[in-house]
């Protein structure tokens, strides 16, 4: 079943007020739908813009912006969740630090579904700058999640750079796996951006990257981010030879669009040049 998918180069924005935000967050949403789209995925720390909704000493403190995110967790998921069931669409939001108890945060990537449904990932491997900086921590369970366009998965950012987290979840299933990114440089970019190519390779499966953008003098935590948004493939019979099937223009505010169809990944298992998925056994033999 072909379905198309949007992949977000989402600017980030000093908002000053909830109503900036729902409006922003319609206006991408609608132009997505409007062009096709029926699974949306937004970048890793989109959320943290909302953080702008506060006083200055809070959104210029990293632990201070945390504790106040807490206050409009509940309304960030209930837009998501009318907007997903509104235009009937699956929504990945980029992602939410999520107070789990008092002082442990877990950067979370939320699903939307179209009949109403919530579910999410937490970050399983966190970067020196979560771990040492920002006290936010590991998450401890993989998922995956059945759609009506098939099964996918999620990997939050450096998530991608590790290849036994995806292969855990292409064997439960999954054929598409989203990657919502917050990088701050141009190697940070493309070490995710080479991550998922990776796993789109191994996995023969699709990968699709969503990036932040934009500066933010006044948060710590997203001040400056950079990237492009990409939608990747095996590189096999049906795929493009360098294995991106659509990328965006490089820092640029903009939807990155693709068809796609998740029974391609069973067939090019069965009938590519290679198999990669199904040596991944073989190989792990010899080492």
């Amino acid at each position: 079943m072909n379905v198309k998918i949007a992949s977000a180069q989402y600017d980030i924005s000093f908002l000053e007020n909830w109503a900036n935000y729902q409006r922003k967050t319609e206006r991408w949403v609608k132009e997505a739908v409007e062009n096709g789209a029926k699974i949306l995925l937004f970048p890793e720390y989109n959320s943290m813009e909302l953080a702008s909704l506060f006083s200055e000493n809070v959104y210029s403190s990293l632990s201070l912006s945390l504790v106040e995110m807490q206050s409009v967790h509940g309304a960030f998921l209930n837009l998501f969740q009318g907007l997903a069931q509104e235009y009937q669409c699956v929504i990945q939001a980029g992602s939410f630090p999520i107070q789990i108890s008092e002082s442990v945060y877990h950067n979370r990537a939320y699903l939307f579904m179209p009949n109403g449904e919530i579910d999410f990932q937490d970050k399983m491997m966190m970067t020196r700058f979560e771990n040492e900086q920002w006290l936010i921590s590991a998450g401890n369970e993989l998922k995956t999640f059945d759609t009506d366009f098939g099964r996918i998965a999620i990997n939050i950012c450096y998530d991608s750079e590790f290849p036994l987290l995806a292969r855990k979840q292409v064997e439960m299933g999954a054929n598409l796996i989203l990657v919502p990114s917050c990088t701050d440089t141009v190697a940070g970019f493309h070490r995710v951006k080479i991550g998922c190519q990776a796993r789109a390779l191994e996995n023969q499966c699709y990968v699709t990257q969503a990036a932040l953008v934009g500066e933010a003098s006044w948060s710590p935590a997203v001040d400056v981010n950079v990237g492009s948004a990409g939608i990747y493939t095996p590189v096999d019979y049906g795929f493009p030879d360098n294995g991106i099937l659509a990328s965006g223009e490089f820092n640029k505010p903009q939807w990155v669009y693709a068809e796609i169809d998740l029974q391609n990944c069973e067939k090019v298992r069965a009938e590519g040049q290679v198999f990669n998925y199904r040596d991944w056994d073989l190989h792990a033999s010899k080492v």
